[in-house]
């Protein structure tokens, strides 16, 4: 008769332990779940630029042409003729709750002369903290240009 008392205790702890291994299992998959959804948030601010727009704006092309294919621009500015400045930003978060890293700053500048025609045209970025067209891959000098498109970049950087 002992025997079969201890063969039945020995049963319910080892039932006892397997449900308590399945909900810890349980937990454990839970706050993985959890922790998998507060990774890698990506957000995207401004202008989004569609793939190939800037091939289909050439020089010599209205200003009518370019509201077609880039749509209204962020800010426009009157420099020797018109123009036009589309902004963006794209930040992303490594895990939620944490602060926004910036990863990518555009300002796609579209010059136009006296005629409203598209006089030139250039991509703005950031390239090891400096202001970088990314067109003519040059670093814009000192003088107007650049003193319009500091207060921009300061402009969408929120940190």
């Amino acid at each position: 008769m002992r025997v079969a008392s201890k063969t039945r205790e020995y049963a319910s702890h080892g039932l006892l332990g397997r449900w308590r291994s399945a909900r810890l299992a349980a937990a454990a998959a839970l706050v993985c779940a959890s922790l998998a959804a507060c990774t890698g948030e990506q957000f995207q601010k401004g202008y989004i630029l569609p793939t190939g727009a800037l091939e289909q704006i050439p020089i010599g092309a209205s200003q009518d042409q370019v509201l077609i294919v880039m749509g209204t621009p962020s800010t426009v500015a009157t420099l020797d003729g018109d123009v036009f400045y589309y902004i963006s930003q794209r930040a992303e978060r490594m895990v939620a709750f944490m602060n926004q890293k910036v990863v990518d700053q555009r300002v796609i500048a579209i010059y136009f002369d006296k005629n409203r025609q598209v006089r030139r045209l250039a991509n703005y970025g950031l390239k090891d903290g400096k202001i970088f067209d990314f067109i003519s891959r040059t670093t814009p000098t000192s003088g107007q240009e650049l003193s319009y498109l500091t207060p921009l970049f300061k402009l969408i950087s929120f940190n």
